[in-house]
């Protein structure tokens, strides 16, 4: 195997990985929805209901996109930008009493890292091997850029 296609292999693999957490994150607040609506109104959301739908098909949407190669430079960009708000949010572990804010600490350090990784996908170009290129019409890792893939400064 040389360089190339382990490169490609293990992108696959950080992409199936990241997007496990947010479709059963999603699917947990499905199953949940009312204890998912009460804690957000805890932390003081307004529109809650509306708000956690959104976090739904963000979660489920975003996580399926990086799982299948499906838009994932996309996916990956929109689920980093619902992490801002969402780890700044449920993860404020200033002003907390130790134990809880030793936990939320690593709850926020978490969500930094999956925020480091999402970045690394949204990087990674539009040679990932996914349903993009195979949806793409041709038998090799289709280097087409759509117009998603072309960021300009």
């Amino acid at each position: 195997m040389n360089t190339s296609t382990l490169n490609k292999s293990l992108l696959v693999i950080g992409r199936i990985l990241m997007g496990i957490i947010f479709v059963e994150s999603g699917f947990g607040k499905i199953m949940d929805f009312d204890g998912t609506a009460a804690y957000m109104a805890a932390k003081g959301m307004p529109m809650v209901s509306l708000l956690l739908l959104g976090a739904i098909a963000a979660e489920i949407g975003g996580g399926l996109s990086l799982i299948l190669g499906f838009r994932a430079r996309l996916g990956a960009l929109a689920l980093f930008l619902f992490m801002i708000p969402t780890t700044l949010i449920f993860h404020k572990f200033w002003g907390l009493e130790a134990a809880e804010s030793a936990m939320q600490q690593i709850q926020f350090l978490k969500n930094l890292s999956v925020m480091g990784g999402l970045l690394v996908v949204f990087s990674s170009g539009p040679q990932q091997p996914g349903l993009d290129n195979l949806l793409c019409g041709c038998c090799c890792s289709c280097a087409k850029e759509s117009p998603e893939d072309t960021v300009t400064a």
